[in-house]
């Protein structure tokens, strides 16, 4: 337990001095790497939707990423602690250095607020894009994707501290 304390400060501090560089190939592509050749196999490339075939492609397809990255990650991470304890706090600190995207996206988001201060739309949905892996050219300034439907309002409640919270948009 010791070790991995030391590990997770040492890869938050890093994270918080290095950022991450553009230079770097991160574990991450590999990833989705993965998941587009799983996506390719595993979903109909024909056109014809079948929303069944696609629900359980897209669970077997998060379960066999999943399954793939515990498993790469803790197979080497037993390797290194097998090796000596060092060698495991190393790798691990390398790893949680390398999951955490603190400082980067510090500085992602905060393109993202001086493109909105200069009024500048635009420049701030392409800002957006280098965070977030989706479409960002009809979001509003308020983060709302403007070319969604506007379909009501509604009263939620979380569950978890009780509090309510009215006037959620939902949009389809």
């Amino acid at each position: 337990m010791y070790y991995h304390m030391i590990a997770f400060l040492a890869g938050f501090l890093l994270d918080l001095l290095i950022g991450d560089p553009h230079w770097l190939y991160h574990p991450v592509r590999l990833i989705g790497n993965l998941i587009a050749a799983l996506d390719h196999r595993l979903l109909d490339v024909t056109g014809i939707r079948n929303e069944k075939k696609e629900r359980r492609a897209g669970i077997l397809l998060v379960t066999v990423v999943l399954l793939a990255t515990g498993a790469v990650s803790g197979l080497l991470l037993w390797g290194a602690y097998a090796i000596a304890p060092v060698a495991g706090c190393i790798l691990e600190s390398i790893m949680t250095y390398q999951i955490l995207a603190t400082k980067c996206l510090k500085v992602e988001s905060m393109k993202v607020y001086e493109r909105l201060r200069a009024d500048d739309l635009a420049g701030a949905r392409n800002a957006v894009a280098m965070i977030v892996g989706r479409d960002t050219q009809n979001l509003d300034a308020a983060g709302g994707d403007s070319s969604r439907k506007y379909v009501g309002r509604c009263d939620c409640s979380d569950d978890l501290f009780g509090d309510r919270r009215s006037g959620v948009r939902v949009f389809i």
